[in-house]
């Protein structure tokens, strides 16, 4: 244990008795997002969580254990999934994802050979910055919705009441809360949410937003369902090129969290080591029938919080996440967690993210009085936030689409590139 600023180290283990739950509270912020992408694209929600789980310490034993990041299903890939899978098959998509990560893995090999420079070149400060802000800032209208629609969409001021409480506890428990307790705030408002939402449940019954009805009916053990994959060429290439903006995203969390833990892990262990863990995991996930990986802006958000930064923490949570792939009736238990729990925290961990750009930004010295910058900052800003979308097809009845964060992350390195660094 160190100072009073850093809880945990990367290679300090906490004692048993904090260890679990430090570990339980990461599985609750990961949970909703990794078996989200999987509903969306229709994927099996108990795969995504063991190869999650199995990803992650795969990871870990790459980067050597000095990286404490946990690796979920990825938002970026969602239109490669659906848009393949539609048109030629899932085994087809997963054949895609496994092409990504053996792109992530020609990458690191490059980076290894060639060094950081021409990375660095295509990937200033003022783009990461820019980019990571995007990360947190894309995800706000997702933390709000949660927060303040019902299911229907509508807006409801119980539901809002519901984040509101959960959020003021959880932020309460971070700043006034000592000892252990002040470590583990995301799970204090989580569960405290939870109860709060039972009891608003039973004072307007139209709210009652919590539903055993799913754990009574799911099994207590059962295996995940494996989708293996098959080749392409279609499929290969369409994934490949939304790679060409995951690999700069992974780039811009790599950095988020050296920001977060006060190491450059670009260094130490090495981005090729970074790139290639998240590269295996991928095309392990994808082998299995899960999603492609990626490290997870939620799990930063609570270190950056809590200032536990042990990779045995999130080892611990990656085995929790393994072990519920094969106990239906537990993971049915953590999806009855309500939205708007999950929307109040979100508020905090998404905004995290974004002020960690920032904090890359100023602390990289960025100069906005160049018009450089601000011209490069200013579109980064714009099509991330705004929703840019390019798209245009590959194949018949499919097309390739490239949106948000990776189009933003995209053309920031193309005007990155492009524009003389010497301008009037």
């Amino acid at each position: 244990m160190q100072g009073n600023h850093t809880i945990y180290l990367p290679n300090e283990r906490p004692p048993l008795s904090r260890w679990i739950p430090l570990s339980i509270q990461h599985v609750f912020a990961m949970f909703g997002a990794t078996v989200l992408v999987p509903i969306l694209t229709g994927l099996s929600v108990s795969s995504a969580l063991f190869t999650a789980g199995t990803g992650t310490l795969m990871y870990i034993l790459i980067t050597g254990a000095k990286v404490p990041a946990f690796l979920g299903s990825s938002f970026a890939f969602i239109p490669a999934l659906i848009s393949i899978s539609a048109a030629y098959g899932v085994p087809y998509a997963m054949g895609g994802a496994v092409a990504a990560g053996l792109f992530y893995l020609i990458i690191s090999a490059t980076i290894k050979v060639a060094g950081l420079n021409w990375i660095k070149r295509a990937l200033p400060p003022v783009v990461i910055g820019s980019v990571i802000i995007v990360i947190g800032l894309n995800l706000a209208p997702t933390a709000m919705g949660m927060a303040m629609n019902d299911s229907a969409g509508n807006y409801s001021l119980v539901i809002l009441s519901i984040a509101v409480v959960t959020l003021a506890i959880t932020v309460v428990a971070n700043i006034f809360l000592v000892g252990f307790f002040s470590i583990i705030p995301i799970l204090i408002g989580l569960v405290s949410g939870y109860l709060f939402t039972l009891i608003m449940g039973s004072i307007f019954p139209a709210y009652a937003l919590i539903d055993f009805t799913i754990v009574k009916a799911a099994p207590w053990f059962g295996l995940p369902v494996f989708q293996f994959p098959k080749f392409n060429i279609i499929a290969m290439l369409t994934f490949i090129i939304v790679s060409l903006a995951t690999v700069a995203e992974h780039l811009g969390d790599t950095i988020t969290l050296g920001n977060v833990v006060g190491k450059d892990f670009t260094l130490d262990p090495g981005l090729h080591r970074t790139l290639a863990g998240d590269g295996i995991a991928t095309a392990w996930a994808a082998f299995w029938g899960g999603p492609p990986n990626t490290t997870y802006g939620e799990n930063i958000g609570v270190m950056a919080i809590t200032r536990v930064y042990s990779v045995w923490v999130i080892g611990g949570a990656a085995v929790f996440a393994s072990i519920l792939s094969f106990l239906p009736k537990f993971g049915a238990l953590i999806q009855t967690i309500p939205t708007p729990v999950i929307g109040g925290i979100s508020m905090l961990l998404f905004g995290i993210i974004a002020s960690s750009g920032l904090r890359n930004l100023v602390e990289s010295g960025v100069d906005y009085k160049d018009k450089r910058n601000l011209t490069i900052s200013s579109v980064i800003l714009v099509v991330g936030i705004g929703g840019g979308l390019v798209a245009f097809p590959l194949g018949p009845n499919m097309e390739f689409q490239m949106g948000g964060v990776a189009l933003a992350t995209l053309l920031g390195i193309i005007l990155n590139l492009v524009i003389p660094k010497s301008v009037p």
